[in-house]
């Protein structure tokens, strides 16, 4: 009625206002009746339809919802999408207080006790029951997700490492060479027919590989990482397949900007963050160096897709020149402290190379820690011999430098007994390893992630970031909205003990660098466009520190990410309450 009575947006934007203003300030004033659990969703979301109603909002983010409603009203239809008229339902459901969110879908069906109606132990009692409850519902999901540790899958990997080492006419102890492992990287067109006669490829797969090999789009597979396949695409082996094997809309996107990529998927902007040749430097006290830009296999959402041409490629490694450049660069800068060396992956450089690398840095005194990144565990354990790591461990200095590892753990299928091995003998030198998981839709399904926590916990990996998508285009199918990642984060990881979920959720703002995403004072909605895709403002790092301007990203629409998980058979009601995470 509001908005129908209103003859001008302007007149409907005050009194929608006015509105919002009076309920807000009722239940402020303890006027009505509001459980404590509604009222924080209520108080959220009238901030964020204040937000949404802002005329300078509207300014920033070129669109007006506010707009698009006002036309409903009068004329009785507008130009938008479903995922916008999802997303005003679940707003308005929150403003009169019926949010999809009690009961909990976790705990759906199991009553609450009143525990104020007991105390001791019979209280103490009473609470260990309902937290058991909680245990078994989270066991349901939990079990869903297997790690490669499981007997079972074990044995399985077992059988598809022997076909392969048939097909290619190689040993067992080929396979435990990390120099033949590299060799044997499928990454061309023959490497595709092997592909093809080792498991079963989908069609779309089949066809996104092969014109991507056609057009010089970077793709490449491990055979140790194909035998983590399973003969049949599974339900098992999804996020595992699509690590690697692109979507078509991917590899045109790639094609269709091979002239420009270097500018187009630059997504944080290290062309303008590059003081020298290998050096990317977002904060005041790290810097990462890149002496090889390649690895032994591409994942499909790399940062750095514009700088790789193929794995391995041949100019990969920097020159020597520009590698001491860069080192002596980290010497002039005494404000340095943290070095990530970082790439490609720099584990493919032989021992020699990344021993010379560490010596340098160690050098230098006001280095304090140096991180080193790959995700060779993954991809080839193998790499992680007893000589590499010893090589390692000696530019490790308590007291005076910390040296560790940063690996690169997607989902639980990728842990196996040949990772176990490997991280065994890392930290058998006394380094640390450390994971970061980037949060796409292939790992994205209830309690995923947090079954990839567990195992990585329990083979001595400490969960360390959790990366959202980033937005990059040319990838949009691999990206999640944001609101999943803060339900995951409340809901999921949070029920786990704290030593499992060690990671935080971050968004990088292109260009400035990590933004946590739990934190309301970093990011704000400030508008959703008639597509449904909600709109953010990201507050870089340097707020309260330095006068930098907000990052304004869309992102993708809840409405559809429901909808692809429904086709991947879950129950859109198991993420119900994903609306009201803004």
């Amino acid at each position: 009625m509001l908005l129908k009575e209103s003859k001008t947006l302007e007149s409907s934007r005050n009194k929608v206002a006015r509105y919002i203003e009076a309920r807000e300030w009722t239940y402020s004033c303890d006027l009505g009746e509001i459980e404590n659990w509604d009222y924080v969703l209520f108080k959220e979301v009238i901030r964020t339809l204040k937000n949404l109603i802002s005329p300078r909002n509207e300014r920033i983010a070129g669109t007006s919802a506010l707009e698009h409603i006002w036309q409903a009203a009068i004329n009785g239809d507008s130009d938008v999408s479903d995922d916008f008229i999802a997303e005003f339902i679940h707003f308005f459901k929150a403003l009169k207080m019926k949010a999809d969110v009690y009961p909990s879908r976790l705990m759906e069906g199991i009553e609450i006790p009143n525990f104020d109606q007991y105390e001791g132990r019979a209280a103490g009692r009473m609470r260990s029951d309902y937290l058991d409850r909680m245990a078994e519902r989270m066991d349901r999901y939990l079990k869903r997700h297997n790690s490669g540790l499981d007997p079972w899958i074990a044995a399985k990997r077992d059988e598809n490492r022997r076909r392969i080492l048939d097909y290619l006419g190689s040993s067992k102890d080929d396979w435990e060479d990390w120099h033949w492992q590299f060799r044997n990287v499928f990454k061309d067109l023959r490497g595709l027919e092997s592909i093809e006669s080792l498991i079963q490829l989908e069609t779309r797969h089949k066809e996104a590989i092969k014109l991507a090999l056609e057009n010089h789009v970077p793709f490449g597979v491990t055979p140790y990482y194909l035998h983590l396949m399973d003969i049949e695409p599974s339900d098992q082996d999804y996020a595992v397949r699509r690590q690697v094997f692109p979507p078509l809309s991917y590899v045109q996107n790639m094609i269709a900007h091979r002239k420009d990529k270097k500018w187009a998927f630059d997504f944080m902007k290290e062309a303008d963050t590059s003081p020298v040749d290998l050096i990317t430097r977002r904060y005041p006290r790290v810097a990462i160096i890149k002496p090889y830009e390649s690895c032994p296999q591409i994942c499909v959402y790399c940062q750095r897709n514009w700088e790789i041409s193929s794995p391995l490629m041949a100019s990969a490694l920097a020159s020597r020149e520009k590698i001491d450049a860069a080192l002596q660069w980290f010497s002039e800068h005494e404000g340095m402290m943290d070095v990530l060396l970082t790439g490609g992956d720099p584990l493919v450089m032989d021992d020699s190379m990344i021993e010379g690398i560490l010596s340098r840095l160690s050098e230098i005194p006001h280095i304090k820690s140096i991180r080193v990144a790959t995700r060779t565990p993954a991809t080839v354990p193998q790499r992680i011999t007893p000589e590499l790591c010893e090589a390692m461990a000696q530019y490790q200095e308590l007291g005076r430098r910390n040296l560790c590892l940063v690996t690169h753990f997607m989902h639980p299928y990728e842990v196996t007994p040949e990772t176990v091995a490997a991280i065994k003998r890392i930290k058998a030198t006394g380094i640390e390893v450390y994971n970061q998981q980037v949060f796409t839709f292939a790992n994205s399904r209830k309690f995923e992630t947090s079954a990839l926590r567990v195992v990585l916990k329990q083979i001595g990996v400490d969960p360390y970031y959790t990366f959202n998508m980033k937005g990059k285009t040319e990838m949009e199918e691999y990206s999640v909205p944001i609101a999943r990642i803060l339900q995951e984060r409340k809901e999921e990881a949070r029920l786990l003990p704290g030593i499992f979920r060690t990671d935080e959720p971050v968004f990088n703002v292109p260009g400035l660098g990590k933004d946590h995403l739990r934190a309301w004072q970093n990011h704000e909605l400030i508008a959703i466009t008639p597509e449904g895709r909600r709109m953010y403002s990201f507050l870089p790092w340097e707020k309260n520190i330095a006068q930098v301007k907000p990052y304004i990203y869309t992102d993708v629409s809840i409405y559809r990410y429901l909808k692809r998980l429904k086709d991947r058979g879950e129950d859109p009601e198991d993420y119900r309450s994903i609306w009201y995470y803004y």
